[in-house]
């Protein structure tokens, strides 16, 4: 990547969280970072808070309407093809950048000239308490990401090049039931096309909380997971990564109660892989021995999702 400071547009997607978002746009207007940032934030299935909307030298806030399908998968290619800067970036309205953030990361990409697209550690909070994940460059490649979904690398971390992600990558998939893993199935796009550049410090602060419009909505889990799986047949070479999305969809299963095909895929799961624990768990919930809230949050207390 040319250029040592490009103007960057950080998209944020928002639906009815204004505290949330005035933190997120606080860490990103303080951004140690000597190019120009504008936060352009999409609101989603409501109306736009023009209040927030300010400029200052070298950073901007504006707002616009999601002008594409519902949600959020909707709502980031907005902001993707609005913007007019060489890098975009997303921040989600309940995450955080940390100050040096965008200048270490975009030092990264000038590091890696052959890399289009970068990602910086994280720190999940969860209950006052900090759980570093940090990204392991040699391992963020297409098979990589098919093995493990590596929730260290946050989408509130990516960084890339717009005209590259939309001319190599592709937009954001906006058919995935709920935009559930939107991310991931970017990440597995973006990791075939390119390399990925890592600043490999906790950059961001991602804040686990029952707020999530992910929290709990098990069906809808359940159906974008065999999406993610039709759409990408290079599961089936990867048994490990093929298994941990089974577990995760006998998990849902468990959670609505239903309990016969909980169990079914969680034995196609284990045939797949005996070691994978979301199959056991799984099990574990369909039996109500313990409910699927108390295992996630006991997963979130160590910085872990299912």
């Amino acid at each position: 990547m040319s250029g040592d400071t490009p103007d960057v547009t950080v998209i944020i997607a928002t639906r009815d969280r204004p505290e949330l978002l005035r933190r997120a746009l606080d860490g990103i207007i303080a951004s140690e970072y000597e190019g120009a940032v504008e936060c352009l934030v999409v609101f989603d299935q409501s109306t736009p808070d023009t209040a927030i909307e300010m400029a200052a030298p070298g950073r901007r806030v504006s707002t616009t309407r999601n002008s594409r399908s519902q949600g959020l998968a909707g709502a980031r290619n907005t902001g993707i093809l609005q913007a007019e800067t060489k890098l975009i970036a997303f921040c989600d309205d309940d995450d955080e950048w940390l100050p040096g953030k965008l200048s270490k990361q975009v030092a990264a990409l000038n590091a890696h000239p052959e890399a289009h697209f970068a990602a910086t550690g994280i720190a999940i909070r969860y209950k006052d308490q900090d759980t570093e994940r940090l990204p392991v460059p040699e391992r963020l490649t297409h098979e990589g990401f098919l093995a493990d979904r590596m929730t260290e690398v946050h989408p509130s971390s990516f960084l890339a090049e717009r005209e590259w992600l939309i001319g190599h990558v592709g937009l954001v998939d906006e058919n995935l039931p709920g935009s559930y893993a939107e991310d991931y199935d970017l990440l597995l796009r973006v990791a075939k096309a390119g390399p990925i550049a890592v600043a490999p410090e906790p950059l961001v602060r991602i804040w686990w909380h029952g707020a999530s419009f992910f929290f709990e909505r098990w069906k809808m889990i359940d159906d974008a997971l065999t999406y993610l799986l039709d759409k990408h047949p290079e599961f089936e070479r990867s048994r490990v990564g093929k298994a941990r999305i089974l577990g995760q969809q006998a998990f849902a299963q468990a959670a609505m109660k239903q309990r016969g095909r909980a169990a079914r895929t969680a034995l196609a799961t284990l045939r797949l892989s005996p070691l994978e624990k979301r199959a056991f768990l799984a099990m574990i919930v369909a039996t109500g021995a313990i409910s699927a809230e108390r295992a996630l949050a006991f997963a979130h207390r160590f910085g872990k999702g299912i």
